[in-house]
């Protein structure tokens, strides 16, 4: 188990940005990824982003491509998600996670627990 925290979120009017942080509690990420999802109310959580914590490889999901950026600090033990032009229907709760495969949704075991993220005008 690890243990993640996220700070970040907010409210935030329509084209504006946010980014969210996640920082590693211990000395060391024992996963090989981190992730971040998002859950908005009545839906499932769902994948947005992932990242190689050692090489620092990204995937993105369709909808925040160009939009959202991950990025990572070893040095910091600390990964990022750096949002830009949202849009309403990024409105959601998003988790930091850790886990195994930085493109395979279902690799990612642990989570944080979570921090709001509201765009709205």
């Amino acid at each position: 188990h690890v243990q993640l925290v996220e700070s970040g979120g907010g409210s935030v009017q329509p084209g504006g940005s946010l980014r969210l942080s996640c920082v590693v509690a211990g000395r060391t990420f024992s996963r090989y990824a981190m992730g971040w999802f998002r859950q908005a109310p009545g839906k499932e959580r769902e994948f947005v982003a992932g990242i190689s914590w050692s090489r620092g490889s990204t995937s993105y999901t369709d909808f925040v491509k160009g939009r959202f950026t991950i990025s990572r600090d070893v040095t910091k033990n600390t990964g990022y998600l750096q949002m830009n032009s949202l849009k309403p229907e990024d409105t959601a709760v998003y988790y930091c996670a850790g886990g195994y495969s930085y493109s395979d949704y279902r690799s990612y075991d642990s989570w944080g627990q979570g921090t709001q993220v509201t765009v709205s005008s």
